[in-house]
């Protein structure tokens, strides 16, 4: 394991020896690239620097142990390091774990009322703004690409962007059917009702991840609806691209502009072709090891929301928290937090097993 991070300790010092380096600074494109890879070694790098201190410092304390001045001392500075040694082997181990290619990425967030009526509309409003709100808390940036509204508030249908650095780290297990239970304000009786929404999170696709032949693509243009003054009636700036040989149908029409909305559309469309590539690839991986570790099945019931009770629940990894206006003003970090450790967990014994 050691001889393995060495070599990406090596690597890591020329990787910081190129960034300064004139040729590469002018260069954008490559000075991203390697300052993305410095980002992604520099924990696992202090980690080991901070490992090789300590075992320096347990081989000088046993030296102390045949001083009988020194011993006690000795003995009680060795119990101490002996505890970090541990520690650091540990979070070492988890960080060599493979990465995820698509954790730095920004992401598509696509959240669709299922089961429920204008309550599952309303909540995926809910949903939404919550996410918002988180994405704020990280100073990402978040742009709504298509908005389907519903007559009594929230919506059927809203697809965003939201970028910023690590957005699909943290994002990732989000992706699934949530269900909430609460008295809906129409509800004279005071009953209870469940409904749900699916949320689905795509690391946003790059011009280098994949690329789509102009001749695969119907693009039509028409008048947007909605709100909007008379500018939407009489401009035919709304754009919708079909991918012929997938049968990919995405729409914007958000903007005024007919270019802007076509680059939505577009970035929209590489989105969703590259997840469902992705998605096939997890199914293939998961049919050859039988169980697939962290896969974030978007068709699976992932988490509950009890009104009522103030309660959060994620049914995968057990968690219950008793604050659930802290969590739907954005505040839900200790989950994304949980549920990355839990999967990390997963993947060291998938690993071990293996």
């Amino acid at each position: 394991m050691f001889d393995k991070i060495e070599e990406l300790e090596r690597r890591y010092q020329e990787v910081e020896a190129l960034l300064s380096d004139p040729s590469v600074i002018s260069n954008q494109p490559e000075f991203r690239k390697l300052s993305r890879e410095h980002s992604d070694l520099s924990e696992l790098v202090a980690a080991y620097r901070r490992w090789r201190k300590v075992m320096e410092e347990i081989t000088e304390n046993r030296e102390l142990l045949s001083d009988p001045d020194m011993k006690e001392m000795a003995e009680e500075e060795l119990q101490n390091l002996g505890s970090e040694q541990e520690k650091l082997e540990a979070e070492i181990q988890l960080l060599l774990l493979p990465k995820d290619p698509n954790d730095s990425k920004s992401i598509i967030l696509e959240v669709r009322a299922g089961t429920g009526g204008d309550e599952s509309a309303l909540f995926a409003g809910d949903l939404f703004r919550m996410y918002s709100r988180f994405a704020d808390l990280n100073r990402w940036k978040v742009e709504t690409i298509s908005a389907s509204e519903s007559e009594r508030g929230g919506f059927k249908e809203i697809i965003a962007s939201v970028e910023g650095e690590g957005v699909y780290a943290k994002m990732k297990y989000e992706s699934g059917t949530h269900r909430v239970q609460r008295v809906p304000e129409t509800e004279a009786q005071g009953r209870i009702h469940t409904s749900a929404c699916t949320v689905a999170i795509m690391a946003e696709a790059e011009d280098v991840d994949i690329d789509i032949n102009p001749a695969d693509l119907k693009i039509d243009v028409y008048r947007s609806s909605g709100a909007g003054g008379q500018h939407v009636n009489t401009t035919d700036s709304a754009v919708r691209i079909t991918h012929l040989p997938t049968g990919t149908v995405v729409a914007c029409q958000e903007e005024r502009s007919q270019i802007k909305n076509r680059a939505k559309a577009m970035k929209v469309l590489k989105t969703r072709i590259m997840d469902t590539l992705l998605q096939e690839q997890n199914a293939k991986l998961a049919a050859d090891r039988k169980q697939q570790v962290g896969s974030g099945d978007r068709s699976e019931r992932i988490r509950t929301y009890n009104y009522p009770q103030g309660r959060m629940t994620d049914h995968r990894i057990g968690l219950t928290l008793y604050r659930l206006d802290s969590i739907m003003a954005g505040d839900i970090n200790e989950i994304t937090e949980a549920l990355r450790a839990h999967y990390q967990m997963e993947a060291l014994k998938a690993q071990s097993e293996a």
